[in-house]
């Protein structure tokens, strides 16, 4: 009888509670972020931790992660990341790891057996360098991949890995330059200008760019619409990457810059991603002028 009335009022509650709070009661993903402590895994984990239980790894000893109880200790190059998977069994793996080549393709061998046995899916952050060795016209999701570079042949061998299972299983990001007020390029750049010493700058380089803040929210729109397949998460324009420096340079600050022009063809290159096929809302699109805005340098 009493076993009855609970179960009528818990009923009557969950029938009248808003469903923005029941959605904030569904736990209804564990996301691992394989490379918390990095700009671009650390962006992504500060944009999901508050609506998912979200874990992350980090590599070099660092107290502000290792006080973290969803924060796991991982060297690419010592560890099996099969023990983090099975004591964390994650839903939704995110992959910004960096390191040695070999022991990247090593780990991402063993990330696709997990997801083969559990259901697990696999968001890779690839690059637009599996086109580089295309530079006549940007590249879009379903053109074929070529490489000229280490870098961009590791990420095409690991898209190969994912391509081989089922669709639901991946979701593959391939990314352009990456900014943000923190980034590695941002911080790079103010280091020339302080020391002044020159900037190398590709004339002839037209590409298209993002933010960490704006690539973040495409992955969590991404998580929530449960989208799988290839993305290209770039602006909508393109630029010349002198032009661009430049603007960035403008909003830090009154310098005169040195720069050191780099020309590597005598012709326009392209080094850029757009989306054709799969196309996110327009409030996550974004243009090259937004970007300087999202930087607030």
């Amino acid at each position: 009888m009493i076993f009855g009335i609970v179960l009528m009022l818990s009923f009557q509650y969950f029938r009248f509670v808003p469903n923005y709070l029941m959605k904030k009661r569904e736990n209804k993903h564990r996301i691992l972020i394989l490379g918390a402590s990095g700009f671009i895994g650390n962006a992504i984990y500060k944009e999901l931790c508050s609506y998912f239980r979200t874990f992350g790894t980090y590599c070099t000893d660092d107290i502000s992660f290792s006080n973290n109880q969803h924060f796991f200790q991982y060297n690419i190059e010592e560890d099996d990341i099969f023990e983090i998977l099975e004591g964390i069994k994650p839903t939704i793996i995110i992959s910004s790891l960096r390191g040695d080549f070999s022991a990247q393709i090593i780990a991402h061998q063993h990330i696709v057996e997990y997801l083969v046995a559990h259901r697990c899916k696999l968001i890779f952050i690839s690059s637009a360098n599996v086109f580089d060795a295309y530079s006549k016209y940007p590249s879009y999701e379903n053109d074929k991949t070529l490489s000229e570079s280490i870098y961009g042949r590791l990420k095409i061998k690991i898209e190969n890995m994912l391509l081989r299972l089922p669709k639901r299983k991946y979701v593959i990001l391939r990314l352009p330059m990456v900014f943000g007020p923190t980034s590695p390029r941002i911080e790079d750049l103010k280091t020339h200008l302080k020391e002044n010493t020159a900037i190398e700058v590709f004339p002839n380089l037209i590409l298209n760019i993002t933010t960490d803040k704006r690539l973040s929210q495409q992955i969590h729109y991404i998580i929530n619409r449960s989208k799988t397949g290839i993305f290209h998460l770039g602006s909508k324009d393109l630029v010349h990457h002198n032009d661009f420096i430049k603007e960035i340079i403008n909003k830090l600050g009154d310098y005169k810059p040195v720069f050191k022009q780099v020309y590597t063809t005598n012709e326009d290159r392209y080094l850029a991603v757009l989306p054709k096929t799969y196309l996110l809302p327009k409030h996550l699109q974004l243009y090259s002028q937004e970007i300087l805005s999202d930087l607030e340098v």
